[in-house]
C-alpha cells in the first residue's frame, strides 16, 4: 500500500469507530463506549505518525507516545488528556480494573469524556 493508502485505512475505521462511540453512549454502554474512544484517537495518532514519520506505525496503544513519536506539538493539557484516555484501554480490558473502571463510568463522567474525545478528535483531524 502507499503512504495515502494506509493514513486513510487509519481515518476510515477511525471513523467507524467514532460511530460506535457515539452508538455505545447512546445505549447507555458507558465503558465500552469510552474503550472505543481511545481506539477513535489511536487511530487517529497513527494516520499522523504514518503521514509524519513512517509507514510502520508502532504496536502501543499508548496515546502520549504516539502522539510524542509523532512529532506533534501538544500543550500540557493536552498530554494529559491522552494519558488520562490511555486509561481507558486499560481499565475496560482488564479484570482487576473491570469494576472500578464501570462504577466510575456514570453519565455525568462518560458525558465530560466523550466530549473531551471529541475535542481532541478534531484537534488530530486538523493536523491530518
Amino acid at each position: 500500500m502507499v503512504k495515502l493508502d494506509i493514513i486513510n485505512y487509519w481515518l476510515e475505521t477511525s471513523q467507524k469507530d467514532y460511530n460506535t462511540m457515539l452508538n455505545l453512549y447512546e445505549s447507555k454502554d458507558y465503558h465500552w463506549c469510552l474503550f472505543i474512544g481511545h481506539l477513535v484517537i489511536e487511530k487517529l495518532l497513527k494516520a499522523i505518525y504514518v503521514k509524519n514519520i513512517a509507514e510502520m506505525v508502532p504496536r502501543t496503544h499508548d496515546l502520549l507516545r504516539l502522539a510524542e513519536k509523532s512529532n506533534l506539538v501538544m500543550s500540557e493539557e493536552q498530554k494529559d488528556m491522552l494519558d488520562l484516555v490511555t486509561t481507558f484501554n486499560i481499565n475496560a480490558r482488564y479484570p482487576d480494573y473491570k469494576q472500578s473502571f464501570y462504577a466510575k463510568c456514570n453519565y455525568t463522567f462518560t458525558t465530560s469524556m466523550v466530549n473531551k474525545i471529541k475535542e481532541l478528535r478534531i484537534w488530530l483531524l486538523s493536523k491530518i
